[in-house]
């Protein structure tokens, strides 16, 4: 069953979590690891549950680092405020909250670029 769940291996690395490890015991997957803040374990949750029967499948154990705000993000080409407010909160409306939390390299919601780094506040 453990094979199954690889790509969260590569998911994890991607997202920065340390630590990360997964083993099989009982017909469940345990996986464990420490994010630095809270988005990076809600990302990999999101990879968890792309996985059909997840629910009865996996135990997972991510501890948090940081609880200062809930991350920071990369912008990418092609995004915008509301695309990434969407990704963290699901909720695209909630873009101010992200434009308010970084007017010090933002001052116009509608205009982000490629590689600025955000603050993304806590839910």
């Amino acid at each position: 069953m453990i094979e199954k769940y690889k790509d969260l291996e590569a998911l994890a690395s991607r997202l920065g979590i340390q630590g990360f490890a997964m083993s099989e015991a009982g017909g469940k997957v345990s996986i464990s690891g420490r994010s630095t803040y809270q988005l990076e374990k809600d990302l990999l949750w999101d990879g968890i549950k792309k996985h059909a029967g997840w629910e009865n499948e996996v135990a997972a154990d991510i501890k948090v680092e940081k609880t200062d705000v809930f991350g920071y993000w990369v912008v990418q080409p092609g995004e915008s405020l509301s695309k990434i407010a969407k990704s963290v909160y699901d909720n695209a409306n909630r873009y101010m909250d992200i434009f308010n939390a970084n007017t010090d390299q933002l001052k116009d919601p509608n205009m982000i670029h490629p590689g600025q780094k955000l603050i993304i506040p806590k839910r």
